[in-house]
């Protein structure tokens, strides 16, 4: 592994984060995700071609981690986190307060989609990711990230009350 390759995954450790909780709604989970797909982009290293984006191929390093991770807690049974705590509020709370409560109901009418509208949702609108790359990403046709990120769009607009 070189050191750009190494800069780069650091660089790209908050998307990651991001991605991780737009999978699996849970903060220890998503960083458990994080951990498996830079443990397998170190182990993979020599399999990347640097002439493409990094995003890309790490965020199909972390769906295909998700999708293992799923497949296994199937079969472990229910889980349940004793240490969750709510957030502490910040000194000067209401603009925080309306933009946190504006970001839950998002988070909320988003975790109500479809899996397959919530994941290009994110990877798209949150991370920013072009058509092609979300494709890629999900290993489906550019024409199908189009049409799935129009009716997420739209559903998230309905559950939201937003015309």
């Amino acid at each position: 592994m070189d050191s750009a390759f190494g800069e780069a995954l650091v660089r790209l450790l908050p998307n990651l984060r991001r991605f991780g909780l737009a999978l699996s709604r849970r903060h220890d989970i998503a960083d458990d995700l994080v951990q498996i797909t830079v443990e397998r982009a170190i182990a993979g290293a020599a399999g990347y071609d640097p002439s493409q984006k990094l995003e890309p191929w790490l965020f199909r390093i972390m769906r295909n981690a998700f999708i293992d991770l799923t497949r296994r807690r199937k079969t472990a049974g229910t889980e349940v986190d004793v240490f969750e705590m709510p957030e502490a509020l910040p000194t000067d709370p209401s603009k925080a307060i309306e933009a946190r409560l504006m970001l839950r109901s998002v988070e909320a009418a988003m975790a109500e989609l479809p899996e397959e509208q919530r994941e290009i949702l994110h990877l798209v609108c949150v991370e920013e990711l072009s058509y092609a790359e979300a494709a890629e990403v999900l290993d489906i046709p550019k024409g199908t990230v189009m049409s799935r990120l129009a009716r997420a769009r739209r559903a998230l607009s309905e559950k939201l009350g937003i015309e």
